[in-house]
């Protein structure tokens, strides 16, 4: 099971990448194994108790006790302890970074989250990225045209 932020790519610019555990209830373990995780939109905030996964959904797991349950609840991350204070250091020293998650996956019996400090991207930067992407698609497909005739 892989979910991928599909808005990243577009949306920010990666400096760094990091991988996190996810501190997780039983329903939500069951839930995110099955791929259930929406990272759109979602973003790491740091706190004083440490990273927090911020307005991620997780749905609530069909066969679990759902009392009082919040699907976009914020979420502990585990980092390493200089990795944290890597991320503190670059952030304060350059405060138009962010956080943002890539992906959530399994390894092995763990649940792991690949967050990577990132810049977000201007809308310009946005539409040339984009027509460099469909110049590349119509050229190939011109190419693959050509070699069938």
């Amino acid at each position: 099971m892989k979910v991928i932020n599909r808005v990243y790519n577009r949306e920010y610019e990666e400096l760094e990448k990091y991988e996190a555990g996810i501190a997780l209830t039983g329903g939500e373990v069951k839930e995110v194994k099955k791929g259930g995780i929406k990272l759109e939109g979602s973003y790491v905030k740091l706190m004083e108790s440490g990273p927090h996964l911020v307005n991620a959904e997780i749905p609530a797991y069909k066969y679990a006790k759902n009392e009082n349950y919040d699907p976009k609840r914020s979420r502990k991350l585990l980092l390493h302890k200089d990795e944290l204070e890597h991320i503190r250091s670059k952030i304060a020293s350059t405060p138009s970074l962010t956080v943002i998650p890539i992906a959530c996956y399994n390894k092995g019996n763990l649940i792991k989250l690949e967050i990577a400090l990132s810049r977000g991207r201007k809308d310009i930067e946005k539409r040339k990225r984009e027509k460099a992407k469909e110049i590349k698609r119509s050229q190939q497909r011109e190419a693959k045209e050509y070699m069938k005739n």
